[in-house]
């Protein structure tokens, strides 16, 4: 059960729970270091930039080069957000399995797994994709809508990987009737 969260004595602040850290604001023991998956941050960011430098022109310019180039980046980018998405949910019923309590929003949406630091990079990985998208959606035909899957499926393998979960509460036996 490794990156599991010990029982509390008390229960965190409601500012504190959702952060991975414990009462008053300090690094919880199992939480991950600081610089923990920062390789997944920067892909993040490089790929929008990627994103940027060949949807923008894509959709702009008056070329079927520039536009066919936005087209395969956005779909490159898709089928890269899908397949990190695939392994992020393997990965998490794993560690469940392993007896963490991983959840959807945990997972992709970092709701409690990950730091506030992490959670905040996330966040403006998937706006500045979001925004690109929505400037170059209609001149790429449709296709840079799909690119925003890839921040769900980078913060998800950083949440699968790192993130600190806490563990699954122990299974009630039904009554029968």
């Amino acid at each position: 059960m490794a990156g599991t969260l010990p029982p509390m004595a008390e229960a965190p602040d409601a500012a504190d729970s959702s952060d991975a850290t414990g009462s008053a604001g300090a690094q919880h023991p199992l939480a991950p270091p600081p610089g923990t998956g920062r390789a997944i941050i920067v892909w993040g960011w490089v790929t929008n930039v990627l994103f940027a430098v060949t949807a923008i022109p894509g959709a702009f310019l008056d070329s079927d080069v520039a536009k066919g180039l936005g087209i395969a980046v956005s779909l490159l980018l898709f089928v890269a957000g899908t397949i990190l998405c695939l392994y992020a949910f393997g990965k998490g019923l794993v560690r469940s399995s392993d007896g963490d309590d991983v959840a959807v929003s945990n997972l992709f949406f970092l709701s409690g797994s990950a730091p506030k630091p992490v959670r905040r990079q996330f966040l403006w990985i998937f706006l500045v994709s979001f925004t690109i998208t929505c400037i170059t959606a209609s001149g790429l035909d449709g296709f840079s809508v799909l690119v925003p899957m890839l921040p769900v499926g980078l913060a998800g393998t950083w949440a699968a990987r790192h993130g600190v979960f806490p563990p699954r509460p122990p299974a009630t036996p039904r009554r029968r009737r």
